[in-house]
C-alpha cells in the first residue's frame, strides 16, 4: 500500500469516528453499515412502527428466551426488555464487533446477553447459554443478499430452534424471505410497514 493510499484509508477511518460520535448510536449503526453493508442491509435503524407491529404477536408471559439477529445498535432491544417477564432473557447475535461492543455498554439489564457470532450457529449459542430452545427469534438480516447459503442455512436451524408454539419474527425490504421460511414454519403470516426507512415486508413464521 503507497503513501497516498494509506492516507485515503486513514481518512476514511476519520470520517467514521467523528459520524460515531457526532450521532451516538446513530453513528454506530452507520459505520457498521459502511463495514458489512452486506450484512446490515440498511443504513437506518428500524422504526419505532416497525418495531411495534413485528412485536405485536408475542405472547410475553409465555416468552423465557428471546434472541434477535443482527441487532445493529439495539433499536429493538430495549422494547424487548420493557415487554419480557423479569425471569426471561434477551440474547442478541451479530458478526459485527462494533455493534457488540456498543450493546454490552449501553444495555445493563441482567436478562441481556450481546454474543458475538454467526445466526447459522444460533442452537450451539443457546444451548451454551442453558437453553434448549426459544421461544421467539426476531430478525432482520438480509436474506436474499447474505453470501452463499448461509440465508438457507439460518432460516434451516432457526425451524430446529424455536419451540412449538414460537415463531420466527422477520422483517425485510424483499418479500423473498418468505422463501426461506417456508420449509421450516407451519403458518406465515404477511404484513408492510410503509412507515420505516425504506419500507419493509413482515413477517412471522409460526412452529407447529
Amino acid at each position: 500500500m503507497n503513501d497516498g493510499s494509506v492516507a485515503i484509508t486513514s481518512k476514511i477511518e476519520r470520517i467514521k469516528t467523528s459520524v460515531q460520535r457526532f450521532f451516538g448510536p446513530w453513528g454506530v449503526f452507520f459505520k457498521g453499515f459502511l463495514k458489512h453493508p452486506v450484512m446490515v442491509g440498511s443504513i437506518i435503524p428500524s422504526s419505532r412502527w416497525t418495531v411495534q407491529k413485528m412485536l405485536a404477536p408475542v405472547k410475553w408471559d409465555e416468552c423465557k428466551l428471546f434472541v434477535e439477529y443482527g441487532p445493529g445498535v439495539g433499536t429493538f432491544c430495549q422494547p424487548v426488555l420493557d415487554r419480557m417477564r423479569p425471569d426471561a432473557t434477551l440474547l442478541v447475535i451479530d458478526t459485527n464487533p462494533d455493534f457488540i461492543e456498543f450493546l454490552r455498554k449501553h444495555f445493563r439489564d441482567s436478562r441481556f446477553i450481546a454474543v458475538h457470532g454467526s445466526a447459522a450457529d444460533v442452537n450451539d449459542i443457546i444451548r451454551g447459554f442453558g437453553f434448549e430452545h426459544a421461544d421467539y427469534v426476531l430478525s432482520g438480516l438480509p436474506f436474499s443478499t447474505l453470501p452463499g447459503d448461509l440465508g438457507p442455512k439460518i432460516a434451516e436451524e432457526t425451524g430446529k430452534a424455536i419451540r412449538p408454539g414460537g415463531a420466527f419474527l422477520v422483517y425485510q425490504f424483499r418479500a423473498r424471505a418468505r422463501d426461506f421460511m417456508e420449509p421450516h414454519f407451519k403458518r406465515i403470516d404477511n404484513g408492510y410497514e410503509f412507515w420505516n426507512v425504506l419500507p419493509c415486508y413482515l413477517f412471522w413464521g409460526w412452529k407447529g
